[in-house]
């Protein structure tokens, strides 16, 4: 049974090359989202020659992949991206809060792992065993023996 500590482990880590990875040139439009009766309902502006597009869906991932739909059909192009943010502001601030916390918890992840793999390989490299080493991290001796093979067994 792994602990939470273990959990860390069980994630990817960010490719070193993150910041050179060529991004796909992607239009990139804005729709904003209201509830209306039992259907929500996005609308995009700022297309061209200032058309406005609506759709409308059931649930939120519907009404998503509906004003996607609208807007490649529009602009006859599948290289098209569309953030659908609610219309109230207080309801974007507080989901745009949790991506930002979402994000900085996989680059506190991250860092940790990072820390972690650091510190085993230094106590490994002064002898202590994976059992020590696993009791001082917090983690299994299996962990420490997968993260510094060389560890005193």
């Amino acid at each position: 049974m792994s602990s939470f500590r273990d959990a860390i482990f069980a994630r990817d880590d960010i490719p070193q090359d993150f910041d050179q990875v060529e991004a796909i040139e992607v239009a990139g439009y804005l729709a904003t989202a209201t509830r209306t009766g039992t259907y929500w309902t996005a609308t995009v502006k700022d297309l061209p020659g200032g058309h406005v597009v609506e759709a409308q869906g059931a649930t939120w991932n519907q009404l998503g992949s509906n004003v996607l739909h609208c807007v490649a059909e529009f602009l006859d192009s599948d290289d098209v991206g569309v953030a659908v943010v609610p219309a109230d502001p207080d309801a974007a601030d507080a989901l745009h809060a949790v991506v930002e916390a979402r994000t900085a918890r996989f680059h506190a992840e991250q860092a940790e792992r990072a820390a972690v793999i650091h510190a085993a390989h230094l106590l490994a490299g002064q002898g202590w065993t994976v059992r020590d080493i696993g009791s001082a991290l917090g983690l299994s001796h299996q962990r420490i023996a997968q993260i510094a093979p060389r560890a005193v067994t």
